[in-house]
């Protein structure tokens, strides 16, 4: 039986969900009082249909799309500069991963007198942000990937140091999300691939993240079981609108999830998307299967449940290692990082750096800087023998 695939839901914020939702952009900037809203996206959509679309919608609409793949913290300058000279109130986060988290950065930042990296989620920092000087967001993804939309913190790149920080604070959710799964048709196999496994290694790593915490769980199971279903019927058929409505609700899903914790996966990521800058997504479609393996012994419980939950034929971590490996192979998803024109010769760097990386907390074993080079070498030759390592 089809569903009936439109809702309105208030989590974990406002969303309006459905085929042709874009239509109800103007409403929803009213309802946060915005008159003269700032849409923000990134530099390759900007001369797109879906955005002269949601911009059709209201005249008063203007646009910025100085963002990169990886958004700098530049990209955020010009974006706040840009949003005070055209005397703009309120924000609208426009795109996948990389426009909606500079967007939601540029929001915060519009209103502070401290630079952007005094917000880095450590410590305390968030304590700092003036939450009344922030602009109000309303969200469009145009992915099914990262989940940004439902996120309260922005991935930055600090050009300088060349890593990515996380800018943090509650209020960077969005007040509302149109959740509008036409807008994602357009988007390319590769692109439909890299960003739908994206949103898996977000349910992934928050599944296999230690601490307790049933409800995440209980959204990436879901969200992972969405997944397998329906990512290969989007990357066959980009106008599937029953794929891609349930494949932009897992990557919602994902995003909720890893408010859990992260782990190995994107502390890997995060540094080679920063350094290399390459898309996010496929870093992670890249690594997940090395750090399967080196997790092995502490997931393995965990896996006999992910399996049953996506009807697999074998039983615990070898189905589900299988079975990803499979859907790299059905998305075309490529074996190592060598293949994306990722080095060696900076291994020791991006070692470091995943170490340091936040989302290093989450992985369920600690890894050592070694164990991240040894790790790193691996993917990039495609050596998933290499990974054997005791508990």
């Amino acid at each position: 039986m089809t569903q009936n695939l439109f809702g309105n839901w208030n989590y974990p914020t406002k969303i309006i969900f459905g085929a042709g939702t874009i239509t109800r952009l103007p409403e929803s900037c009213r309802k946060l009082g915005m008159s003269k809203p700032l849409l923000i996206t990134d530099e390759g959509l900007a001369a797109s249909s879906i955005v002269s679309t949601a911009m059709a919608t209201d005249k008063n609409i203007g646009l910025f799309s100085g963002v990169k793949g990886n958004p700098t913290g530049k990209n955020v300058e010009d974006g706040v500069r840009a949003y005070h000279d055209g005397g703009y109130d309120g924000v609208i986060a426009f795109g996948g991963g990389s426009g909606i988290d500079a967007a939601k950065a540029i929001a915060l930042m519009v209103g502070q007198d401290r630079p952007l990296w005094d917000f880095e989620d450590v410590g305390d920092n968030w304590t700092r942000v003036n939450v009344e000087a922030m602009a109000p967001v309303v969200a469009v993804p145009t992915t099914a990937g990262t989940g940004s939309e439902v996120g309260r913190a922005s991935v930055i790149t600090n050009e300088d140091t060349h890593e990515k920080k996380i800018i943090f604070h509650a209020s960077m959710l969005p007040a509302i999300v149109i959740a509008d799964p036409e807008l994602t048709v357009g988007l390319p196999p590769h692109l439909t691939a890299a960003t739908g496994v994206d949103a898996f290694v977000h349910c992934f790593e928050a599944f296999c993240a230690p601490g307790y915490h049933p409800m995440a769980e209980g959204i990436a199971l879901e969200g992972m079981r969405l997944i397998k279903e329906f990512l290969p019927r989007a990357y066959k058929d980009g106008t599937d609108i029953e794929a891609r409505s349930h494949m932009l609700v897992a990557s919602s899903m994902g995003a909720t999830a890893f408010q859990k914790g992260l782990g190995s996966v994107h502390a890997l990521a995060h540094p080679l998307g920063a350094v290399y800058d390459k898309h996010h997504g496929l870093l992670n479609a890249i690594i997940l299967p090395y750090v399967m393996l080196r997790n092995r012994a502490a997931i393995e419980e965990r896996m006999m449940l992910l399996a049953r939950v996506l009807n697999l034929s074998g039983n615990g971590f070898d189905a589900v290692f299988s079975w990803v490996l499979a859907l790299r192979q059905t998305l075309a998803i490529p074996e190592t990082l060598a293949s994306i024109g990722i080095p060696l010769d900076r291994a020791a760097e991006i070692a470091q750096m995943a170490f340091r990386d936040p989302s290093a907390g989450g992985n369920p074993v600690s890894l050592t800087v070694e164990e991240y080079g040894f790790l790193f070498q691996n993917a990039v030759k495609g050596n998933l023998e290499g990974i054997k390592f005791a508990a």
